[in-house]
C-alpha cells in the first residue's frame, strides 16, 4: 500500500472527481436512529426496493416497534417476506428491539447522538445481527456522526482504486475510509461510492473505458493498461 499521505490525497481526488460526475449529496436524517436501525437490518442483502417494500408492510401491519416486538415470530417473519431471508431478519429485528428496551427501559437511540463515537458503535454492534455496516449507517444516516459505511459496493470500488489493502476485510474499512477523509466527505463519499459501483464499477463487467477515475484506479492500470498493452 502507498504511504498514508499518498492515500489521502487519492482519496481526495476521487472524491472530487466523483461530485464533479454525480454531484455532491447533501446530508439529511434519514429518519429515527431505530427506524434506520430497523430499515438496514431489513435491507441486508436485497435491493432497495425490497426494503422498501417489506419496512412499508412491517410498519403497516403493526402500529409501533413495541407491537413488532411483541408479536408472534412468524407474523413478523410474514411481513418482511419481501425483503428476503426474512426467517432470519424478523428474529434479528425482534432481539434487536428487546435488547433496546432490555438495556434501557425504552424503545429509542436517541441516546446515541450524544454518546462518543467509538461507544455509540460498540453499543450497537453488541447486538446480535448489527455489524459494523448496520452501526456505521445508524450513526450517519439518521444523526449525521462521522462514522464511514462500508457496502458491497463501497467495498469493491475501494479495492478496486487501491484505497482498501487487499487483504483487508469490510469491518477494517471502515475505519480505514474514515481516516483518509474529512468528516463532511463520508456522507457525499458513501453515497457516490454506491452510485459508481452500480453504474460504472460493476463487479463483473466494470465500464472501465468510461470510467472518470482512471488515474486513480489500481485495477485499471494491472488490468486494463496490461492487457492492452499485452
Amino acid at each position: 500500500m502507498p504511504p498514508p499521505d499518498a492515500l489521502r490525497d487519492k482519496y481526495n481526488a476521487v472524491f472530487h472527481k466523483l461530485n464533479e460526475v454525480y454531484g455532491r449529496p447533501v446530508w439529511r436524517s434519514h429518519g429515527s436512529p431505530l427506524d434506520e436501525l430497523i430499515g438496514t437490518i431489513l435491507s441486508q442483502a436485497t435491493a432497495d426496493v425490497n426494503t422498501a417494500r417489506a419496512y412499508a408492510e412491517l410498519t403497516a401491519r403493526f402500529p409501533d416497534w413495541e407491537s413488532v416486538m411483541n408479536a408472534p415470530p412468524e407474523e413478523v417473519v410474514a411481513a418482511i417476506r419481501s425483503a428476503g431471508l426474512a426467517p432470519t431478519k424478523g428474529p434479528r429485528i425482534q432481539n434487536a428491539l428487546r435488547t433496546i428496551m432490555r438495556q434501557r427501559g425504552e424503545l429509542s437511540l436517541d441516546f446515541l447522538a450524544d454518546m462518543p463515537l467509538d461507544e455509540a458503535l460498540a453499543w450497537l454492534t453488541a447486538i446480535d445481527g448489527v455489524g459494523p455496516k448496520t452501526a456505521a449507517i445508524v450513526m450517519l444516516f439518521s444523526l449525521g456522526r462521522p462514522a464511514f459505511p462500508v457496502d458491497t459496493h463501497v467495498f469493491r470500488v475501494g479495492r478496486r482504486l487501491g484505497l482498501i489493502a487487499p487483504r483487508q476485510s469490510a469491518a477494517q474499512a471502515h475505519v480505514t475510509l474514515a481516516d483518509l477523509g474529512a468528516p463532511e466527505t463520508y456522507y457525499p463519499m458513501h453515497i457516490n461510492l454506491i452510485r459508481h459501483g452500480r453504474e460504472i464499477c460493476r463487479a463483473r463487467v466494470p465500464h472501465c473505458h468510461i470510467c472518470p477515475l482512471q488515474d486513480e484506479c489500481d485495477y485499471y492500470r494491472a488490468a486494463v493498461l496490461q492487457a492492452r498493452d499485452g
